[in-house]
């Protein structure tokens, strides 16, 4: 009953097999193998952007402060919702590696942004001089830490807003899989075609062992893109390791599959909640995590008997009154099984 993380789960025999595949032999260093170049051809040809500069990393982190560092100038704002991740579990790495630009905080109701709130925060830095912190950039990201997703109407209505003023648009994709599973669409129709300018392609989160990719849609900022990351510690020497990672990821669309799966779990999970008494749901369940409050008594069943999972109410413990509604993170892997899911909701209901 491990729903703590996806970064939790196992790896999909796949990958460990594309690895052991990779490490026959000798290869160039750097990226310069061919398998990292056949890997940033089959990104490209999945997003429908042959022009597309694609890289890798591995963490989602270096995947964001590094994409943000080249759009955005030490003293911009990056608008972002006040749950995202960049703000929430990064510890200052954005602000790090752009060189101190500011995150700029917008709240929006299960984790999303409207286009409203943004507007309107915008439109209040019109009038800004040589004393204040300039417009920089939008970074959205899908699935939301609320594990709510923005269609791509949405990202479009955005990103058009950004437009207006003259700024660009990042994803934080570290859930891209899940959010677009979610949403029926294709790759390029959640990125590009709605106004994406960078996007963090997640893979960890979905069962690699630990690889992103940073999908740069305007190729003029590639080698920026390879300067920061080289400065920044985050070129790996043994790349094709990265590299096979993902070919086994894309291969066959087993990401996709896999996404799935966590997708399904999540969505049996909330099904089987919503006969617990005394819980709810706190954001639509549109991915592959779950806000839940339920009794403290039902925490206190799960986690005796082995439960995993983040408790959200602050401070919050197993010690007080049964009754008493404590806040929980649950989130779906692709190796969630229906067993955990039927147990965890049998001991919630006691």
């Amino acid at each position: 009953m491990f729903f703590a993380s996806d970064n939790n789960s196992p790896v999909p025999p796949q990958v460990f097999e594309a690895m052991q595949r990779a490490n026959e032999g000798y290869a160039p260093a750097y990226g310069n193998d061919p398998l990292t170049e056949s890997v940033a051809a089959r990104i490209r040809d999945i997003f429908e952007a042959p022009e597309a500069a694609v890289y890798l990393v591995a963490t989602g982190t270096a995947a964001n402060a590094l994409a943000l560092a080249c759009f955005c100038p030490p003293w911009g704002a990056v608008y972002c919702h006040r749950d995202s991740h960049i703000e929430e579990d990064e510890c200052g790495a954005p602000e790090f590696y752009t060189g101190g630009a500011k995150l700029v905080l917008l709240d929006g109701e299960h984790g999303r942004i409207t286009p409203e709130t943004l507007e309107a925060r915008l439109a209040a830095a019109q009038h800004v001089g040589v004393h204040n912190v300039q417009r920089g950039m939008l970074s959205l990201t899908n699935t939301t830490e609320a594990g709510t997703v923005y269609s791509p109407a949405d990202v479009a209505a955005l990103t058009a807003v950004a437009r207006r003023y003259g700024i660009p648009c990042h994803l934080d994709g570290a859930r891209f899989a899940n959010a677009l599973v979610a949403a029926g669409c294709t790759p390029a129709e959640l990125t590009w075609k709605a106004g994406i300018d960078v996007l963090s392609f997640g893979g960890t989160k979905n069962g690699l062992m630990g690889v992103e990719a940073v999908v740069i849609f305007d190729p003029a900022r590639a080698w920026e893109f390879e300067l920061r990351r080289k400065r920044g510690g985050h070129l790996f020497s043994k790349h094709r390791y990265l590299a096979a990672q993902m070919e086994a990821y894309l291969e066959g669309d087993l990401w996709l599959t896999l996404a799935g799966r966590a997708n399904a779990a999540a969505a049996r999970l909330a099904e089987g909640l919503g006969h617990v008494p005394g819980l709810r749901l706190e954001h639509p369940v549109e991915a592959n995590m779950l806000f839940a409050s339920f009794p403290r008594g039902a925490h206190r069943r799960a986690r005796e008997a082995g439960a995993s999972y983040y408790m959200t109410t602050p401070n919050a413990t197993l010690d007080g009154p049964d009754d008493q509604q404590i806040g929980a993170r649950l989130v779906c892997s692709w190796s969630t099984t229906e067993a955990d899911i039927e147990r965890f909701v049998g001991l919630l209901r006691g």
